[in-house]
């Protein structure tokens, strides 16, 4: 096994952040395969831990674990169900959440969510692919699913060098995914965004039916409507729901039928949500309650100009075309955009607007996409209820 030695023991790195960058790393002895395991070692040459590396990628080593321990499907297997028994204690009131979150939950490379009989995995690290065999035995052990979907695809795959997989690995399932979240029911589309439906604004979600009783509600980047089920269970008056993918609408459209609502209580309004924001605010078109729920804005750092000028511009029209006092929901789901910024991007568009914002409630990740405090990136999902009122 090869031995990669580090230049020096920052405060990042001895604090436990899972990542050791490219220029981090003093020499490297022995032959080695991109994606294969190898020790690390502290500069003065006694061990620190295990990780697998890529010289493709900046993060040339992610690590596993501190301990000189064999990494092997039991490895996978015993990690795997240690994430499983911490969430089955967290997790409440839904048959679908998320077993294994990358970092958080020990895991680089590895998401696994947990839809009633099915599992979803992706894979997004050359390290965590060589190790896909281990993955599938444990979870078939663990869980003994009807069916193993795997969704791994995306950018990150392309920099550690892999193509993309979406296809059923073991068992089958349907395209659609049955389960059920706080009380409804819901579609995890396999054909859809990431594993096939955002479980991480599941708590977020929950909180805005108190809020919603006789309101008209306009529900942007509303993918498959999990807000707007929630809007409508809480006696929203009216839900226009607006999203860039006509599939995930007429997804969204299923589910509404499964949970039995009226469809006079609401539309489906494909198209790009920045052009329809600015026709509604034009147009003069006011509503009770807005939800922005966008996409990540901001892949790299070299993105976060651009992702704030975005969030700002989405949240500028929203407090335009809210009644006063009205109810803005919004969220960012990127750890380039910290909390500090994400409020300064929110109090520039209020600046404009005119108006003030009063924190109602405050969300992010529910525990079963676990923040590790020793690698902030993993807490990227920013959540506000604000009240909008004239200035």
């Amino acid at each position: 096994m090869a031995k990669v030695f580090l230049k020096r023991m920052n405060r990042r790195i001895s604090g436990g952040h899972l990542w050791i960058f490219y220029n981090e790393i003093l020499k490297v002895e022995g032959e080695y395969e991109n994606g294969s395991v190898v020790d690390v070692f502290r500069p003065d040459g006694s061990f620190f831990g295990k990780g697998y590396i890529n010289d493709n990628s900046k993060i040339r080593v992610r690590i596993l674990t501190w301990k000189n321990e064999v990494i092997d499907r039991n490895f996978i297997k015993n990690r795997i169900e240690s994430a499983l028994k911490r969430k089955k204690k967290l997790v409440k009131e839904t048959t679908a959440f998320r077993v294994v979150h990358s970092e958080g939950d020990f895991l680089p490379g590895l998401i696994v969510d947990l839809f009633g009989d099915y599992l979803v995995f992706q894979i997004t690290t050359l390290g965590m692919e060589k190790m896909k065999d281990w993955i599938l035995d444990s979870l078939v052990e663990i869980f003994k699913p009807k069916g193993i979907y795997e969704k791994s695809e995306g950018t990150f795959r392309e920099k550690e060098g892999l193509d993309n997989r979406e296809e059923w690995v073991y068992g089958k399932g349907p395209e659609l995914i049955e389960f059920e979240m706080n009380g409804f029911k819901f579609l995890a589309d396999t054909r859809g965004q990431k594993t096939g439906f955002f479980l991480d604004q599941r708590e977020n979600a929950r909180m805005v039916m108190d809020l919603a009783e006789g309101k008209v509600c306009l529900d942007v980047f509303s993918y498959t409507g999990n807000f707007a089920v929630h809007l409508l269970k809480g006696g929203a008056k009216h839900v226009t729901l607006v999203d860039y993918s006509e599939r995930a609408l007429e997804v969204a459209r299923e589910i509404l039928k499964l949970n039995g609502f009226d469809s006079s209580r609401y539309d489906l309004l494909p198209g790009n949500a920045f052009d329809i924001l600015k026709s509604f605010d034009r147009e003069g078109r006011k509503y009770d309650l807005v939800v922005l729920d966008p996409p990540s804005f901001a892949k790299s750092s070299s993105n976060l100009e651009s992702a704030r000028r975005g969030y700002k511009e989405i949240n500028l029209r929203a407090m335009r075309i809210l009644k006063k006092p009205g109810v803005l929901v919004t969220s960012s789901c990127t750890q380039i955009v910290s909390e500090e910024l994400f409020r300064e991007i929110l109090f520039d568009a209020s600046f404009d607007t005119k108006t003030s914002l009063t924190v109602l409630r405050r969300g992010g990740q529910p525990p079963d996409h676990p923040v590790l405090m020793n690698v902030p990136e993993t807490q990227y999902l920013k959540f506000y209820i604000l009240q909008v009122d004239k200035r």
